[in-house]
């Protein structure tokens, strides 16, 4: 079975949103330890620095993930019940992306 339009479109906005997410997180951490080389024991910001690594991680393990679940639903003998199940998880990982940025830009922002 051919992937329906309405995946693939979700999938490149979930690659676009994760892509923006690990930008956002990389230039927090910039920020981040530039401000620690002046105060290395300020507690908030370590706990930042470490919040914003988390981000990254997490960025690259929905990456990977959003690759398996391509992969099986490119499989030719998918069902239609697992191409919904995809959809709703690649829109579930979409929603994290959205939620995350908005909170670097306001930690960023502080």
């Amino acid at each position: 079975m051919k992937i329906p339009p309405e995946i693939i479109a979700l999938i490149d906005r979930l690659y676009q949103e994760l892509h923006q997410t690990e930008q956002n997180a990389t230039q927090g951490l910039t920020v981040v330890k530039q401000i620690l080389e002046n105060f290395p024991d300020n507690v908030i910001l370590i706990q930042f620095f470490a919040y914003l690594n988390s981000v990254l991680l997490f960025t690259e393990i929905y990456k990977r993930q959003a690759q398996n679940l391509v992969q099986r639903v490119s499989n030719v003998d998918v069902t239609e019940i697992e191409i919904q199940e995809v959809g709703e998880d690649l829109g579930g990982a979409s929603q994290f992306c959205k939620n995350t940025q908005r909170m670097i830009n306001v930690k960023i922002t502080l």
